[in-house]
């Protein structure tokens, strides 16, 4: 029946008026489980009836459209109708235990249900009829669905996989289970891409297998939501989880409940049209997993043995597609140069005469006289400029341009028509003529010797998309992407235009501006969210500042703005108060409203010193950024002027930079130790080396000032094997003085020193050159060195154990280690931080968390240290805790080599210090 007949056009709005049903449905339906209206119970029995309700009504519509036809679109209907009635039955077998057993346990009987229908749906996609194809058509889909799977296998593994495998499980089952969701939505949704691909020519099957991939899609948002839900037990029925679930069943409904409209059971014949869309998927999905992966390196800086090999494959897998493409395009060049040949033969002397022009031409030929008279024009003047030749033809080619282009045409001429064979190329604007004017290049060489040609030869060619594009270019390279606003660089040139244009009664000020709480936006709400609260800051940025100010955005939350006003006004203060004021409203960010401050530091010309000439404008966008920071440590939401205090503060932390270069080599650096208890005799066991500086000017400074300079810096790597070397050294010969075995030694050791390589060959030099044996040596390291460059500094940790040492996390828990992290390191012992030692005897709380940490190590296989103990109360409470080892000023405070070699000879113990 024709598809534009009475009858089809009464069915097809029969389905539309489905279609806005359905939709209003699964509206109200997401609209009642994003809301909670009702409250929780009343969302999860919608959610449960409306679940079950939707796969059973899905199922039936399959099975009936299976029923209208035959052969293999019968076997596929059928099969998607049994995958979908398969899934109703796990549901349905969730909400029995729901109800009956108060929860649903990750796997359970209901998962067989569901995982089912990954199987059936996959059978009936793949038993769907396509069009008769040719071997090599045959093989160029299966590595189209090749690159579809692999791709969608890259950004599975990085979406999906790896942050699930990241969040465990209660056992390697629910594991196993929960990854079946995501994974099996990836064969489907491959399977349906690599159908769509095969589908090049239109056929009655392509609408339904589009609203099949799509209710698919919209299947595994709620099936990887779900399965990472589960993992950390945040799944909970009746959650905006659900909504997916629901809109997959309604579009696969509507998938078939959708009238033929075409044909009959058969795909319509070739040629009827083409689906360019099924050549191009698969390149869309290699770009896109490749762009995902680096997008993910790029943020991450982890690298992933699946990703690499997984990249690689995709490569193989296009350069075989391509080879595919050059083995039929060297098919069809054989034909083209045997149809050439054969035409060739049949050519007229005239194309004789143009033989030497065709090897000069370029978009446009024209040939000329002296006299600019057009003798030839070649067709392609109306594709380019509009005109028809025949309408150049005999006339004067200066005629029809204007006056200064005339003139520098006639003006390439002339400086060619004495010299054959000269050539000289030149830019005009030449008028199309729909009046729209049109940069040209124009190479003119002379060829009026030529007897073929006999006249002067003119290759032009439209270059306004690349004149637009070179704009675009200088564009992007002086803006800011995201905001459009100036760039870092092009801000620094404005500074500097404005300063030498500024009078003697005018000033210029630079604002810097810094976002206050815009981390804590990017790392809760992600990126996105990030770059629509920047745009967003950006507009409120232009709307505040006066009309000739230049607003830039110089990178992450940082602005700047520059202001040309009178000598003395306080325009500039007036403008920061304004940029303050306006991120005081809230922004409205995807239907949340965010509140971020912002931290504005001014440095205006005239108050820069008598000194700070030599290059102002660096020196202004300096002043104003340490200005800035003034503001922000102020409690920011403000602004604050630049003082030349500000930069002495600066000059003082590079002042003391320099000297602690000088005092590795001046011997200033001396190496305390703070005794480490036995918690069973209170015996002196080991102790902590810890360094400290003796500035010969400024005194003693406090390890606080200088241990973060020299992270920064990167002096803790000779810092760190100073007081690695001293340490051990002082061991031996405490040892040599007792007659006793060394010491136990523990020496902290930085993030900094494990971004080195050698840090294994380092301890390996020292112990070597000390004597000291391994197994009396522990290196201690704070968490962040496990969620760092986790596989590298795993790599570090398994060299430096296999030297002996002992391995001690730092201050425990006030990082983000996980468990998994201290099961996967070899780590021997766990100090406890301070922080949850203080308070011990007063806070409940804290000593619950210090006796899980104990508890922690002890089922671990590790000792446990104890830091910061000052009453006797704490160290009761480890006692009872079962705490094995502690340190603190109760103890002994950190003293010198020598009072710490009286401390260990004492034997017995050590007494607390007064």
């Amino acid at each position: 029946m024709p598809p534009t007949s009475p009858a089809a056009a009464y069915v097809l709005r029969g389905w539309a008026r489905l279609c806005v049903a359905v939709a209003v449905v699964v509206a109200a339906f997401g609209v009642v489980l994003s809301t909670g209206a009702g409250g929780p119970g009343t969302s999860e029995t919608i959610s449960n009836l409306g679940l079950c309700a939707a796969a059973v009504a899905a199922a039936i519509v399959c099975l009936v459209r299976a029923g209208t036809h035959r052969g293999r679109l019968r076997a596929a209907w059928g099969l998607l109708g049994l995958g979908v009635l398969s899934w109703a039955s796990g549901q349905m077998c969730a909400v029995w235990l729901d109800t009956f057993t108060g929860s649903v346990p990750l796997p359970s009987q209901a998962d067989v249900g569901y995982l089912g229908m990954i199987v059936l749906t996959s059978a009936g996609l793949l038993v769907l009829p396509v069009a008769a194809q040719t071997p090599a058509n045959r093989a160029r889909s299966v590595l189209d669905g090749l690159m579809v799977a692999f791709s969608l296998m890259l950004m599975a593994w990085i979406f999906v996989v790896e942050p699930i495998l990241d969040a465990g499980g209660d056992s390697a089952l629910a594991l196993y289970v929960s990854l079946a969701y995501p994974l099996g939505d990836v064969v489907i949704v491959t399977i349906v891409v690599y159908m769509l691909a095969l589908q090049r020519r239109r056929g009655r099957t392509f609408a339904h297998l589009a609203l099949v991939g799509a209710g698919t899609v919209a299947f595994a948002v709620s099936d990887i939501g779900y399965a990472y839900l589960n993992l950390i037990g945040g799944y909970s029925s009746g959650g905006v989880t659900d909504i997916g679930w629901f809109a997959g069943f309604s579009l696969i409904l509507l998938a078939a409940a959708r009238p033929v409209t075409a044909g009959p059971d058969e795909p319509a014949p070739a040629g009827e049209g083409s689906q360019p869309f099924g050549v191009l998927l698969p390149y869309v999905a290699v770009v896109a997993a490749l762009i995902t992966s680096v997008v993910w390196f790029a943020r991450t800086g982890q690298n992933s043995a699946f990703v690499a090999y997984t990249r690689s494959t995709l490569i193989l897998l296009m350069v075989g597609r391509q080879l595919l493409t050059l083995r039929e395009n060297r098919s069809l060049t054989s034909d083209l140069e045997a149809r050439v040949a054969a035409r060739t033969a049949e050519l007229s002397a005239s194309e004789q005469r143009f033989r030497a022009l065709v090897q000069h031409s370029s978009d446009v030929v024209t040939v000329v006289g002296p006299d600019t008279e057009v003798l030839y024009q070649s067709e392609s003047v109306r594709r380019v400029f509009g005109f028809p030749a025949q309408v150049l033809t005999g006339r004067r080619l200066t005629s029809v341009l204007d006056a200064d282009s005339a003139v520098r045409l006639a003006d390439a001429l002339r400086s060619v028509s004495s010299r054959p064979y000269a050539t000289t190329v030149l830019e005009l604007t030449v008028r199309h003529r729909d009046r729209r004017l049109r940069q040209a290049e124009i190479t003119v060489t002379n060829l009026l010797t030529d007897p073929n040609v006999g006249g002067l030869v003119l290759n032009t060619r439209d270059i306004s998309e690349r004149k637009e594009l070179q704009e675009q270019l200088v564009h992007e390279a002086y803006h800011d992407a995201l905001t459009q606003l100036a760039n870092r660089a092009l801000f620094r040139e404005r500074v500097a235009e404005a300063l030498e244009q500024r009078g003697d009664d005018g000033d210029v000020t630079v604002l810097f501006l810094d976002l206050d709480g815009f981390k804590e936006v990017n790392d809760s709400l992600g990126h996105l969210a990030g770059d629509k609260l920047l745009v967003q800051v950006a507009d409120r940025l232009r709307g505040s500042v006066r009309e000739g100010d230049t607003v830039a955005r110089f990178g992450g939350d940082e602005f700047a703005v520059l202001i040309r006003s009178e000598l003395g006004a306080d325009e500039a203060e007036g403008l920061a108060q304004r940029i303050v004021d306006g991120l005081h409203e809230p922004f409205r960010i995807d239907e949340r409203e965010l509140h971020v401050r912002g931290s504005v530091g001014l440095a205006a010309y005239a108050a820069l010193g008598p000194g700070d000439g030599a290059d102002a404008a660096e020196q202004l966008m300096r002043n104003a950024d340490l200005a800035m920071y003034r503001a922000k440590t102020s409690g920011g939401s403000g602004f604050a002027a630049y003082d030349p205090q500000m930069l002495a503060g600066l000059v003082e932390r590079l002042e003391l930079e320099a000297d602690l270069r000088l005092a590795l080599t001046r011997g200033e650096l001396k190496v305390h130790y703070q005794p480490t208890i036995d918690m069973a005799d209170s015996s002196v066991v080991g102790f902590e080396a810890l360094v400290r500086w003796q500035h010969p000017v400024r005194g003693l400074i406090s390890p606080m000032d200088f241990i973060p300079l020299a992270e920064a810096t990167g002096l803790i790597v000779p810092l760190g094997r100073y007081v690695l070397t001293e340490a051990c050294r002082q061991a031996m010969e405490w040892a040599r003085e007792s007659g006793r075995p060394p010491v136990k030694m523990a020496v902290n050791v930085s993030v900094r020193q494990f971004d080195r390589t050698d840090l294994a060959a380092v301890v390996r030099e020292v112990l070597t050159g000390t004597g000291m044996p391994a197994d009396r040596l522990c290196l201690e390291m704070t968490e962040s060195v496990l969620m760092t460059d986790t596989e590298e500094n795993l790599a570090q940790l398994v060299h430096l154990k296999a030297l002996g040492v002992t391995l001690a996390i730092d201050d425990f828990g006030t990082g983000y280690s996980s468990l998994a992290y201290l099961r996967r390191f070899p780590v021997d012992t766990l100090k406890i931080d301070r922080s949850f030692v203080e308070r011990l005897g007063g806070q409940s709380d804290d000593a619950a968390l210090a006796g899980t940490i104990v508890q922690l190590g002890q089922s671990l296989g590790m000792t446990t240290v104890a830091e910061g103990i000052e009453e006797y109360g704490q160290l009761a409470a480890l006692r009872a805790m079962g705490c094995e080892f502690a340190q603190g000023f109760y103890f002994s405070r950190p003293v010198p080599a020598g009072e710490a070699g009286r401390l260990l000879l004492e034997g017995a113990g050590v007494r607390p210090a007064a």
